[in-house]
C-alpha cells in the first residue's frame, strides 16, 4: 500500500463512533501477524459528538517515527458530516485512499469534494452496524471496508482478532454482530 512497508492511516470521526477503538484493533490485529504497529488518538477537549482524530501505523519493520500522521496513505471517515467541515484529504497524495461511511456512490463524493487523483471508496457502515450490532457505531464495519480496499491483512485475521479482543468484554451476540458487520462491509464497500 505505502512506499516501503510502512502504511499510515488517519481516522476522522466524532467522539463515540469508535475510531480510537478501530485504530487500536487494526494495529493489534497486525501485531497478531508479527508486524509492528502504533495506534493513538489526538485528543483535545473532546466530548461525545466532537470531531476527533486517531492514527494507525503498520509495518513489517520497527517504527521509529513518533509523531502524528501528516501524510496518510489511507484516510477513513466514520462520519460523513465531517466532509463539510474538515478537509479530510490534507496531506494525502494523488495515490491516497479515502474510505467514507456514506450511502453515496464514490463518484458522487469525488464530485462533491472536487477531488483530483486519490482512490475513493464508500460503504454505509452506519446502516450495516444498525442491522448487525443493533447500534449505529460504524467502527468495525469501516475496518472491514479498509481491509477489503487495501489488502492490508486477510479478512479472517481481522475477524479472528475481533472475536478474541471482544470476547474479553462482550456477550457472544455482540461479538458475532461485530464480525458480521466487518464481513458485510468487506463485501459491500463500493469502488469508483
Amino acid at each position: 500500500m505505502a512506499e516501503g512497508n510502512l502504511t499510515e492511516i488517519r481516522w476522522h470521526a466524532r467522539g463515540g463512533q469508535g475510531a480510537v477503538t478501530a485504530a487500536k484493533l487494526l494495529a493489534e490485529t497486525a501485531l497478531s501477524q508479527g508486524r509492528y504497529f502504533q495506534a493513538f488518538p489526538e485528543y483535545g477537549p473532546e466530548r461525545m459528538g466532537a470531531p476527533i482524530l486517531a492514527f494507525t501505523r503498520i509495518s513489517n519493520d520497527p517504527i521509529h517515527i513518533r509523531s502524528s500522521i501528516t501524510n496518510p496513505d489511507i484516510v477513513v471517515v466514520l462520519d460523513p458530516t465531517l466532509l463539510n467541515t474538515i478537509d479530510v484529504t490534507v496531506g494525502t497524495g494523488d495515490d491516497g485512499v479515502l474510505i467514507i461511511n456514506t450511502d453515496d456512490e464514490p463518484a458522487e463524493i469525488r464530485k462533491a469534494m472536487k477531488l483530483k487523483g486519490r482512490k475513493v471508496y464508500t460503504v454505509n457502515a452506519t446502516r450495516i452496524a444498525k442491522e448487525t450490532i443493533g447500534r449505529p457505531i460504524p467502527n468495525t464495519p469501516m475496518m472491514g471496508a479498509l481491509v477489503k480496499v487495501t489488502g492490508l491483512m486477510p479478512l479472517k485475521s481481522l475477524t479472528d482478532y475481533v472475536r478474541k479482543s471482544f470476547g474479553k468484554k462482550f456477550a457472544a451476540e455482540i461479538i458475532e454482530g461485530n464480525v458480521k458487520a466487518v464481513e458485510r462491509a468487506y463485501s459491500e464497500v463500493k469502488a469508483e
